[in-house]
């Protein structure tokens, strides 16, 4: 019953017969033909067809479950083999959010296959809550990311130390008299570089501003509104997004102030129409950690590429 199980994990993961179908490079009727034989094989329906998107029956949710353990055992088996190699060949399967998979992760995953060509690389870019997901089932060796993993299940290793900015609309009233508070871009370069010692800016001075924040569960999010606390106001939101290059892009176009990282400023180039300022408190400075699951074997592959990212020059803002 568990041959063919791909076809199950496509649709439970697409949550879509026709877009598990695209994945596979197989038509929808064949793709229902081959769940069907299975869920004949079971007994029982995997899927409940009737809502939309299609959820996992109670029996569904039990054979995922056992798929994901036939994955992570594979998967595990395969990374021991690739050792004998001397990673001639292996595979490294990473994850980050859109920003580190954009930002981050392509440097990284370019020196390391220029130094290791035939171990190939899969990057999955997901929320922080699939990747946290993700990694626990084994479908992903390594990811990095800025929130808190669960440190008794998950292997931690610092990768840098990231500050968050506050991106201004230049047209905004706010910023008149802030001259000494900002930020000015220094050097040349793809990245915005700034110059050292600038105060922080009063955030309170921003009260009445628009805001952009990300969405609830994001750790960007909760430390925003705190930092805000800690200036005696709440930031008036006009706007919710999913992800913080959104969010800044959005502050670009002059529509509101975001929160942003020096992870990310730091590798794009000043924008003409944002004033960057400096803030304090303790939510200000966070860690960029990679995470493995604990107890999982440790290929070549993964601790290589975890010691090479490590010996890589800083170039993040120094306070």
């Amino acid at each position: 019953m568990f041959q063919g199980m791909e076809y199950i994990y496509e649709v439970y993961k697409e949550k879509s017969f026709s877009k598990a179908a695209r994945k596979l490079f197989i038509s929808q009727p064949s793709l229902s033909a081959n769940v069907k034989r299975i869920e004949q094989k079971i007994g029982y329906p995997v899927f409940d067809r009737s809502t939309n998107p299609i959820q996992l029956t109670e029996c569904g949710a039990r054979y995922i479950g056992a798929v994901e353990e036939i994955i992570a055992v594979q998967n595990s088996f395969a990374n021991y083999i690739s050792d004998y190699g001397e990673l001639r060949t292996g595979h490294l399967r990473l994850g980050g959010s859109n920003l580190f998979s954009s930002y981050v992760l392509p440097k990284l995953i370019g020196n390391f296959t220029e130094r290791f060509p035939k171990v190939t690389i899969e990057l999955v870019e997901e929320t922080t809550a699939n990747l946290e997901k993700f990694l626990g089932a084994g479908l992903l060796d390594i990811v990095v990311d800025n929130s808190r993993f669960n440190e008794t299940i998950f292997g931690t290793q610092l990768y840098r130390t990231e500050h968050l900015l506050l991106a201004v609309p230049r047209h905004l009233k706010e910023n008149e008299g802030l001259t000494s508070y900002q930020l000015i871009p220094n050097g040349s370069g793809k990245g915005t570089k700034f110059q050292k010692g600038t105060k922080a800016v009063p955030l309170e001075l921003f009260k009445e501003a628009p805001f952009l924040l990300l969405k609830q569960e994001n750790d960007t999010r909760q430390r925003a509104i705190q930092i805000c606390k800690e200036h005696g106001f709440s930031p008036k939101v006009v706007l919710e997004l999913d992800q913080q290059v959104t969010s800044y892009n959005i502050t670009c176009s002059g529509m509101g102030i975001s929160f942003v990282s020096d992870t990310l400023i730091r590798r794009v180039p000043p924008h003409p129409d944002v004033i960057y300022y400096k803030l304090d408190g303790d939510e200000v400075e966070r860690d960029i950690c990679f995470y493995w699951k604990q107890g999982k074997y440790m290929s070549r592959a993964m601790t290589e590429f975890l010691r090479q990212a490590c010996l890589q020059p800083s170039d993040f803002m120094v306070k």
